[in-house]
């Protein structure tokens, strides 16, 4: 029986899995915005703007569940909201991966440093609210 020990985390694997969150976090978030702007354009591309009138009512797609009311009803807007909150949640994911990485390698400074930043980004993006 061939048996493959599991490699271990250092700095070069982490590295390459930190590259490839990233890769992989924007692609996706691009793609789905890409698919949203085409669904939205193939609905409303030919509508004029009308900017003469200001319409002053706050989106529903400003908050998490508004976005996934929107998809549930095939929003184009909420489409491209999914990929704009992926686009933002890349980065996060990435300093969650760290915080995790450091902790197997058993650096504890830097588990600390790590998840002082990520509880900074959470603190942030919720708009200072805890």
């Amino acid at each position: 029986m061939n048996v493959h020990p599991k490699p271990e985390m250092n700095d070069l694997r982490m590295k390459g899995v930190i590259g490839n969150l990233l890769r992989v976090g924007v692609l996706l978030a691009a793609s789905i915005v890409l698919v949203g702007g085409i669904l939205f354009l193939i609905h409303h591309g030919g509508e004029l703007p009308e900017y003469h009138i200001f319409h002053g009512s706050s989106s529903p797609l400003r908050t998490i569940p508004g976005v996934i009311h929107g998809l549930m009803t095939f929003q184009k807007r909420a489409i491209i909201q999914l990929g704009l909150l992926l686009l933002i949640l890349t980065p996060v994911a990435n300093v969650l991966f760290t915080v995790f990485a450091f902790w197997v390698e058993k650096d504890k400074l830097y588990v600390g440093v790590s998840s002082l930043v990520f509880l900074f980004l959470l603190f942030s993006l919720f708009g200072g609210k805890f």
